[in-house]
């Protein structure tokens, strides 16, 4: 009853602060700047927040929050425009949601997907802040009861996914996720700083390589190029579908669907560290897991867009619980939401809800709200901006090559930022080419760095009570969540190896030659073969014993897929090959021609900086590659160029500088 009482005027007071004209006229700004931010890829919270930070210092503080929190809670809903459209994941939390997505835009069925997808983002975003509402009072001794080796098994519970993306050969799924795992480790090790496969004389491998890198290469690279090849729309008529209607139909068809997985979005939101890395996952196993006919998920299934978008807006809600309870951020835009906080005098921690408690509430129905605003907006121009996926793509090519080229500098700003795209691009398209799950790689790659750190530290904390007696260390490693978790985990394995192969991730993939698929497997082994000898050099076993164990784990995979390359024949799905003549028509478009035309823009970039580069880049592209004529071209180009210098000025982002920069000193933006 004290909490009610406690909470009830807090609600009235928090109701009162929202619903006043002019901090509503905040929220829908800080809306409109995050649907702005949110529709480009590799943009997300932590660039829009960092838009608006300096203006945050000295507004009012409800002002200055509902600015924020506009901004915050409408761009898992626009970053689904690129996941849906083009096949790009508009950000980590939206990558699940291109598996089904893409390929309903493809059939013409854009508009019908976007809003499902806004559907489902608006209610869970008000799920969430509805369940927060009550949660916020009782979750300290809830959040509390994470400990290391919970979280090290909710993390082995996202990894458990793969399970089900393995595909048609299990062990091709297995063997893609060890290789994510691996890359993951690239650099210096958290425990020891020992570094691995990199060295002193590349510095920018010691950090290893971004998420924002990772997910662009592996997914927005080879769609692009794979459509570029076909050198027609994305949308295979002029047709968009049924439209939004129809789309918010099939969320309520799938209602309990929704629920489930905004919960899921909550409870993981919740837990720092993971958040909108592995919730969207998550969901879309648990989407596939409890559907009865799985056999168009990764080809079109609308309920593979409605699961991961229900999560992934109510994960924002649960991110707010340990940034306000504890001042701990669940990921890096909760990170500047806390610098945002103290800008406007508010310490985030328990005295925030002790003292503040209306502004909390504040916070946490500013955040329902902005769901309303976002999600109806979105809903309104999605047949709008569905009509992208008619124009032929190879007018939208070069413009997609252009802003991803963008948000993979903003990474580090460093010129190795266009290199690792070019070759994380590279390895993503022959992922595609021989239907490795580039889900399971994506996944290994996200987990990999928490997955070990978890493992250290929990082992150590263990060895220490162990020390002391067994029922202490039992009881630590052994926990009641603990044992719920791996009994989850458990159960998804087993599920999903069952249906594995049923769900074709990448589609369905005809087979070719056994040449091309047994050099790339002979790769792959290579690159683990000389990372586990990389490991065992390593003297400290804290910085060792991760890689060595997951190299050898997906060594020992590779070679049974070797073996089993060996046995079977050429008709076997173990050989399938995009090239392969019946898979897809091409119009004549090499992969390699075609890659080249991405590879000269990375290379002009080096030489002139990005925007000179693009500027050639752009007009031969538009002229040579999709035959326009001369006042298009210069046309194109010129709206191409504006735009992506209003977008580096308005975020306060420099361009990539080449060899040029280096000997003239050049105006911006060309230096």
């Amino acid at each position: 009853m004290d909490l009610i009482s406690t909470a009830l005027p807090a609600l009235g007071d928090a109701f009162a602060l929202i619903l006043h004209p002019e901090q509503i006229g905040f929220l829908i700004l800080g809306v409109v700047l995050g649907l702005s931010v949110g529709v480009f890829p590799g943009l997300g919270g932590i660039a829009g927040l960092s838009m608006v930070l300096p203006f945050i210092f000295g507004m009012d503080p409800v002002s200055g929050l509902a600015l924020m929190v506009g901004l915050i809670a409408v761009i898992p809903t626009s970053d689904t425009f690129a996941s849906v459209l083009m096949g790009i994941p508009g950000s980590s939390a939206s990558q699940a949601t291109v598996l089904d997505g893409f390929p309903l835009a493809k059939k013409g069925e854009a508009a019908r997907a976007l809003s499902a997808a806004f559907a489902s983002s608006l209610f869970g975003g008000l799920l969430g802040a509805a369940v927060l509402t009550v949660f916020i009072l009782v979750a300290r001794p809830i959040v509390l009861a994470f400990g290391l080796p919970e979280m090290l098994m909710i993390t082995v519970l996202g990894l458990s996914v793969v399970a089900t993306l393995a595909g048609r050969v299990p062990l091709k799924g297995i063997a893609a996720a060890g290789l994510g795992l691996m890359v993951g480790t690239i650099g210096e090790a958290g425990a020891g700083g020992s570094l691995r496969m990199s060295t002193y004389d590349i510095p920018y491998l010691i950090d290893g390589l971004s998420l924002v890198i990772v997910g662009l290469g592996t997914f927005a690279i080879p769609e692009i190029i794979g459509l570029l090849r076909h050198d027609r729309p994305i949308a295979g008529s002029d047709s968009l579908g049924a439209g939004w209607a129809a789309g918010v139909r099939d969320w309520w068809k799938n209602i309990w669907l929704s629920v489930r997985c905004s919960v899921i979005g909550v409870i993981v939101g919740i837990i720092p560290g993971l958040g909108g890395s592995v919730v969207d996952w998550i969901a879309y196993g648990h989407t596939v897991q409890s559907s009865k006919d799985k056999s168009k998920f990764g080809s079109g299934d609308i309920r593979g867009v409605i699961g991961p978008e229900s999560s992934n807006n109510a994960k924002e809600g649960g991110g707010l619980v340990p940034t306000i309870i504890f001042g701990i951020p669940g990921s890096g835009s909760m990170a500047i939401f806390l610098g945002g906080l103290g800008l406007l005098g508010y310490d985030a921690g328990p005295q925030l809800i002790q003292y503040e408690l209306d502004i909390t509430y504040t916070i946490m129905w500013s955040l329902a709200l902005a769901n309303v605003i976002g999600a109806g907006l979105c809903i309104m121009l999605s047949g709008t901006i569905a009509r992208l996926t008619t124009i032929r793509f190879t007018l939208l090519a070069p413009f997609l090559f252009m802003m991803i080229a963008f948000a993979a500098f903003q990474s580090r700003q460093d010129l190795g930022d266009l290199v690792s795209l070019f070759a994380v691009g590279l390895l993503g398209i022959l992922l595609r080419r021989f239907d490795w799950s580039r889900p399971a790689f994506l996944i290994g790659f996200v987990l990999s760095h928490q997955t070990e750190n978890f493992t250290n530290m929990a082992n150590q904390v263990a060895g220490a009570k162990f020390r002391v007696g067994l029922e202490q260390g039992f009881s630590y490693i052994a926990s009641p969540i603990v044992l719920v978790i791996l009994a989850l985990t458990v159960l998804s394995v087993v599920i999903g190896i069952r249906q594995a192969k049923q769900i074709l991730p990448e589609g369905a993939v005809k087979t070719g030659k056994k040449r091309a698929p047994m050099i790339f497997l002979l790769a792959v082994t290579a690159y683990l073969a000389v990372a586990w000898v990389d490991a065992l050099s390593i003297d400290l076993i804290s910085d060792k014993i991760f890689p060595l164990t997951i190299s050898s784990i997906t060594l020992v995979c590779c070679l049974l897929l070797l073996i089993q390359m060996m046995r079977s024949p050429e008709t076997d799905a173990v050989f399938a090959d995009r090239e392969a003549a019946g898979n897809e028509d091409h119009t004549g478009a090499g992969l390699w021609g075609t890659l080249a035309w991405f590879a000269g823009l990375l290379v002009l970039s080096s030489l002139f900086g990005f925007i000179l580069a693009l500027a050639i880049f752009l007009v031969a592209f538009l002229a040579i590659r999709a035959r326009l004529r001369w006042h298009r071209v210069l046309l194109l180009s010129g709206a191409g160029i504006l735009l992506i210098c209003v977008m580096a000025y308005s975020l306060n982002r420099d361009f990539p500088p080449g060899l040029l920069q280096d000997m003239v000193r050049l105006p911006w933006p060309f230096g």
